[in-house]
């Protein structure tokens, strides 16, 4: 295992985390998110690699933008009408905490909880 296997082209391929969408979408809103909701998206979640769940995430993020027809990151739109596109972002990265599920930051295999760089977009 390791970073390689995260990237396209691979073997292993990041799902888009059907399940963590709803979770991201009741958090970032301030919403009461229901033990179900919780429990399916750490379930998924925990089913990637410890190397490939900050990218799954970010996939996710990336794909529910483009769904909406949104630029990425643009504030007040599509899936997230009510959240700053900073706080859409720091909501994604700590999903892995959340879930209390490591990940793997870097090359050396340091681990962490909560993702960096989730979602940075050039305008972000």
């Amino acid at each position: 295992s390791g970073p390689w296997m995260c990237y396209p082209g691979y073997a292993f391929k990041v799902p888009a985390l059907p399940s963590c969408r709803p979770l991201l979408r009741l958090q970032c809103n301030g919403s009461q998110v229901p033990e179900a909701v919780l429990r399916d998206c750490c379930q998924q979640l925990a089913d990637i690699s410890e190397w490939c769940r900050c990218g799954a995430l970010y996939s996710m993020l990336d794909s529910m933008y483009k769904e909406h027809g949104v630029q990425e990151g643009q504030a007040g739109t599509g899936p997230f009408p009510s959240c700053r596109k900073e706080v859409v972002k720091l909501t994604a990265a700590s999903i892995t905490a959340v879930c209390r599920l490591p990940i793997v930051i870097d090359a050396s295999g340091d681990g962490a909880y909560v993702c960096k760089g989730v979602a940075t977009y050039p305008d972000a």
